[in-house]
């Protein structure tokens, strides 16, 4: 079964694009017979991390700000991704890419071997609960990519 976590804050216009996500899968694969198991981690970047053990393959999905053209999707391993923080006194408040980080450590190299990452440019990380038109465009994008995910599963 396919895990996809949606990350980010929705009171944050396209912040909001990777719990949209979800929101849309949930929507088109209700219930049970779901090919897939659909996770709203919002901030806790500590749930992605818990999420991610155990599952034969990840897809985790956020926005970004790269300053590139809004709504562009990227697709990477999460391996890619993981990333050391400077938090040394504790784990809380931890992103998801440095929780990924700190599950290689704890876990072993081979944590994150079937996990990847779409990340959707941001337009706006304004507050509003709102994505913009470019986010909703990359949304319907990962919506499409991650069901033939799942068919593949």
């Amino acid at each position: 079964m396919l895990l996809v976590i949606g990350c980010g804050n929705p009171a944050r216009s396209d912040d909001g694009a990777g719990i949209e996500v979800v929101r849309r899968l949930s929507q088109r694969h209700p219930g049970p017979e779901s090919p897939m198991k659909l996770i709203d981690a919002g901030t806790s970047g500590m749930e992605v991390m818990f999420q991610v053990r155990g599952a034969a393959h990840t897809v985790i999905v956020d926005a970004c700000s790269s300053g590139g053209e809004p709504g562009a999707v990227y697709r990477l391993p999460a391996k890619e991704a993981a990333t050391p923080t400077e938090h040394r006194y504790g784990m809380h408040g931890l992103r998801w890419d440095h929780a990924l980080y700190a599950g290689q450590k704890m876990h072993g190299e081979n944590f994150l071997d079937h996990a990847e990452v779409f990340l959707i440019e941001a337009g706006s990380l304004d507050y509003g609960l709102e994505l913009g038109a470019a986010a909703q465009r990359g949304v319907a994008l990962v919506v499409a990519e991650i069901e033939k995910l799942a068919a593949l599963a």
